[in-house]
């Protein structure tokens, strides 16, 4: 084709919308790309992360350009990094002509952990959300998205029994507005320290033991779980905003037991 045929096809997403209704959030969803993710030792993790973009479309304008959000993608490094990625959704705004804009980047996060007893060592995979919003007027917000698996005993269930007691594997996921650095491995800490036991990759039959000795010595409703977290959340000066939300996949029902707790601390002030 030649290059000067360009400017005689019409660019039809700038046209002119005469229905007089914004939208939201237009933009692509599910598009994988590289990326890289600094650990709290000091490392480097390359992975592969979904992203979700989005930019504010004004009324007047018919549509967005849906190819831009793949090119920003693709003209950063070959890997895009936590540091890159305020730019990233800056550029985005700027080149689509929005007022605002919203980027979702979700990504697996290994992290190294050693049985309680034995010591052996496993890797365990977490899934990450990093949330970044540019509002209109500029002003840039981020959010990180924690899903933490534990392991949680029923109470109820070990009151009345003669012996044993139902437990179940739990999803705790941590959804924080940051004021500052905080580490994945905080959050996940954070999560694990108020189950009824930590999940892990690799577990010898010493560790077994106590893994199921220490679920039933701290016995957890899921209201226990999301309000005993929120409460470390609420302390967090780092931490301006956050949900915390915990699904129970019950062992002896078909269906789970869910509960959340959110709070913005910006509100409260």
């Amino acid at each position: 084709m030649n290059p000067n045929d360009l400017q005689t096809i019409p660019d039809v997403q700038s046209f002119e919308d005469n229905r007089r209704l914004a939208i939201n959030k237009v933009g692509i969803k599910s598009i994988r790309h590289p990326v890289k993710v600094l650990d709290k030792s000091g490392g480097v993790q390359h992975t592969v992360a979904t992203f979700n973009m989005y930019v504010g479309l004004p009324h007047n304008f018919k549509g967005t350009h849906m190819s831009r959000f793949v090119e920003l993608l693709n003209g950063n490094e070959r890997e895009i990094s936590v540091e890159s990625f305020e730019p990233m959704l800056r550029g985005m705004v700027q080149r689509l002509e929005a007022e605002s804009g919203h980027v979702e980047m979700t990504f697996p996060y290994f992290i190294n952990k050693a049985a309680p007893v034995s010591g052996v060592q496993s890797l365990m995979d977490y899934e990450v959300t990093f949330i970044g919003e540019i509002r209109e007027g500029g002003e840039y917000e981020f959010t990180m998205k924690v899903l933490v698996p534990v392991t949680s005993l029923c109470p109820c269930s070990k009151k009345i029994s003669d012996y044993g007691a139902h437990n179940q594997r739990s999803h705790v996921t941590v959804t924080a507005t940051l004021a500052d650095h905080v580490w994945i491995e905080e959050i996940v800490a954070l999560v694990e320290g108020q189950a009824s036991c930590e999940v892990y990759g690799l577990l010898k039959r010493p560790d077994e033991k106590y893994v199921t000795e220490r679920a039933y010595d701290n016995p957890k409703f899921v209201e226990d779980m999301v309000r005993d977290v929120a409460g470390l959340l609420n302390a967090e000066k780092r931490i301006v905003a956050f949900a915390v939300e915990s699904e129970n996949f019950e062992s002896i029902h078909n269906h789970s037991a869910y509960a959340i707790i959110e709070r913005d601390k910006r509100l409260a002030a």
